[in-house]
């Protein structure tokens, strides 16, 4: 069995008033993440994950954020396309582990959510989900609240 591992990354400022979408989810929160779709972090950077593992360039190559067409768009919407895209290359979605890193809200009231949301979009099983999160412990960006980064990884398995 053939097998290769990717790696994704995004990151989004967090803005007073702005919605909070975190794994296809909407937190309560005072802030939210910025960006030109609906700035799930954690979507993009899985998103990242599975073309990069596939040789298929990166998110900002399929869905640039000129066009008018990607604004606003759900990111589970984008990684229902990454799926496709990666099993017309003859590969099929086997894990993910994600990490988010931001200083708030909570996240783990989210995550069965998150997980959910996910597993729909991708066909994936919920324990073939992971995610995590952590705080930058009061430093830097992420630490002054000013914004958020999410990590995350992927195999995938040839058909």
């Amino acid at each position: 069995m053939k097998i290769k591992v990717g790696f994704g990354f995004d990151v989004h400022q967090l803005k007073e008033g702005h919605p909070f979408i975190l794994g296809g989810v909407a937190l309560d929160h005072h802030s939210g993440a910025f960006g030109h779709s609906d700035a799930d972090v954690l979507v993009h950077a899985i998103c990242d994950a599975i073309l990069g593992a596939a040789n298929l360039e990166d998110i900002g190559y399929h869905f640039p954020n000129t066009e008018e067409k990607w604004k606003g768009i759900s990111s589970l919407i984008l990684l229902q396309e990454c799926i496709k895209l990666l099993n017309g290359k003859g590969w099929d979605l086997g894990n993910i582990d994600a990490m988010l890193c931001l200083e708030a809200p909570k996240i783990k009231p989210y995550i069965p959510a998150m997980k959910k949301q996910i597993a729909l979009a991708t066909g994936l099983d919920e324990e073939d989900i992971s995610i995590k999160a952590t705080t930058n412990e009061t430093m830097g960006f992420i630490g002054r609240k000013e914004g958020l980064v999410a990590y995350a990884v992927c195999l995938i398995n040839k058909i």
